[in-house]
């Protein structure tokens, strides 16, 4: 974190951004012995994430993994989300794994989901992408960003606008991890302020329905260095489903990883943030603030 540059050195930066961690109502009728819970979710998170943590995905198998996840700050996050939740879990005397209790009628409540898959991408492009601030500004303008089919929308929109600027592709990252539904608000939280504390401001934002521009800011002033300086574009999402991105670099692996990001489902997605700087023409990201700020882009 000490590698993060202060706000006064960074770039301006925009935001679109929503979602819900509300966990779904399950049947009030029979328990949640054997198969129950399992079938709720067509039995989808019984194997872990992806196959590639055969462990399981809430025991201390799955920790081990984290330190593949390029020792980057994503993955430490993701570790600590599940740590705390087995710290609460000890402290609750085994009551902290997510089962419902029953309510003062002997119903059952509502019992929190299976994992939750995170997943980030971002993508460094040259400096003359500039219709890529423009598209981005705009789906900040129109965007539905109370609703999960808005934000499904927003995600398409985002995802089709970098698959359109391939040659301007100069750095990537993409990282994927599973949490417990409990620690999941906090760790896409987490996340997102680890982003948005990249920017010296966020001149344009739409979160959750709240619309914002700073007035103040000259968007249109200025042309950037094409050869030296970059924008930087953040797409965090949060889903029900399991998603297997990745995390090898290249352009079509990038390519690949766009289109199925792009393609997850309203009923699937529970959050989406994506975190674009600089906004605005006359704001630049030079390399030097880009290698600061990003230091586990790779280049492609």
């Amino acid at each position: 974190m000490l590698l993060q540059p202060q706000p006064s050195q960074a770039a301006s930066g925009g935001r679109i951004g929503g979602g819900s961690f509300r966990a779904p109502s399950m049947p009030r009728t029979g328990g949640y012995g054997g198969g129950g819970y399992r079938g709720g979710y067509g039995g989808g998170y019984r194997g872990g994430y992806g196959g590639g943590y055969r462990g399981g995905g809430m025991g201390f198998p799955f920790i081990l993994p984290m330190f593949g996840f390029g020792g980057g700050l994503f993955g430490f996050l993701i570790l600590m989300s599940i740590v705390g939740v087995l710290v609460n879990a000890l402290r609750g005397g085994g009551r902290g794994d997510g089962s419902s209790a029953l309510n003062g009628s002997g119903e059952i409540a509502e019992r929190p989901a299976g994992p939750v898959t995170m997943l980030q991408v971002q993508v460094g492009l040259l400096a003359s992408a500039k219709s890529l601030q423009d598209d981005l500004r705009q789906l900040a303008a129109s965007a539905e960003t109370k609703t999960s089919s808005g934000l499904q929308r927003v995600l398409q929109d985002t995802t089709l606008a970098l698959l359109r600027q391939p040659d301007l592709w100069v750095y990537a990252n993409v990282e994927t991890g599973s949490v417990p539904f409990a620690s999941a608000e906090n760790t896409f939280n987490r996340l997102s302020m680890t982003e948005r504390s990249k920017l010296r401001a966020e001149v344009t934002s739409n979160v959750s329905g709240e619309r914002r521009t700073d007035s103040l800011k000259d968007l249109t002033a200025g042309d950037a260095d094409a050869t030296n300086e970059f924008i930087v574009v953040t797409v965090l999402v949060a889903s029900r489903n399991r998603i297997k991105l990745s995390e090898s670099i290249s352009s079509e692996q990038l390519r690949e990883s766009l289109r199925i990001l792009g393609s997850v489902s309203s009923t699937d997605l529970i959050a989406l943030e994506v975190i674009w700087q600089p906004e605005g023409r006359g704001d630049v990201l030079s390399a030097e603030e880009l290698v600061t700020a990003y230091p586990n882009l790779n280049h492609l």
